[in-house]
């Protein structure tokens, strides 16, 4: 899960501090404004905080805002859509439930591009290859992201996070973040056909059982 060094990582940090930084100060009212709708229509906390897997498949704490109720809440059920509320499929559609995450940035915990941070329980599922996304920081958008989000399958988005860790390089993360502004902007692939975001990954085997199983009917 190692990937070589290369000059570029170095720069790649002090590039992720100075943008997210300015991001961060440019933003301020927009979070303002945004922390106040999410406290509106849905209450205390504002964040949604969770553990997901780093560099390395080390742990940290990932901050969003908040789009769900709580499953444990009365009138939450159980399954994500219909726990999502009509300002979070806004703040997701428009991604600005992912502005917190600029300070994971900050905090060494993530960069502006890599692979995007998934559960704790996919570790032991990936293939010895798919594994190798961690080999960087996971970032708040990734080459996965502009080729198709959520409307990939997960064995796509693994091979495109994969190719990421072998071929990033400073003009392979301008060009990705110029594209994710236009995926934003044209709102694609945000979930995943019959899901509010994506079906959970249930490891390769049963996904190539799930293929078999699709081609023989």
């Amino acid at each position: 899960m190692t990937a070589s060094r290369r000059p570029y990582d170095w720069a790649k940090r002090v590039i992720d501090v100075a943008v997210a930084s300015t991001l961060l100060l440019l933003a301020a009212p927009i979070v303002v404004i945004v922390s106040i709708v999410v406290l509106t229509t849905l209450g205390r906390p504002v964040l949604f905080r969770q553990a997901r897997p780093g560099r390395y498949g080390r742990l940290f704490l990932l901050v969003k805002f908040r789009t769900m109720r709580t499953a444990g809440e009365a009138d939450g059920p159980a399954s994500d859509g219909a726990r999502l509320t009509r300002a979070g499929r806004w703040l997701r559609a428009t991604s600005l439930d992912e502005l917190p995450t600029l300070f994971n940035v900050l905090r060494g915990d993530m960069s502006l591009v890599g692979p995007r941070p998934l559960l704790p329980q996919y570790l032991d599922r990936y293939s010895p290859e798919q594994a190798r996304r961690h080999a960087v920081r996971p970032g708040v958008t990734g080459l996965a992201q502009v080729r198709g989000r959520n409307g990939l399958s997960w064995e796509s988005k693994f091979a495109y996070d994969v190719q990421y860790v072998d071929r990033r390089s400073l003009l392979l993360d301008l060009w990705i973040l110029l594209e994710t502004v236009h995926v934003v902007l044209r709102r694609e692939g945000i979930s995943a056909h019959g899901t509010a975001t994506a079906p959970e990954f249930a490891g390769r085997t049963a996904e190539l059982a799930g293929k078999l199983a699709g081609s023989n009917g």
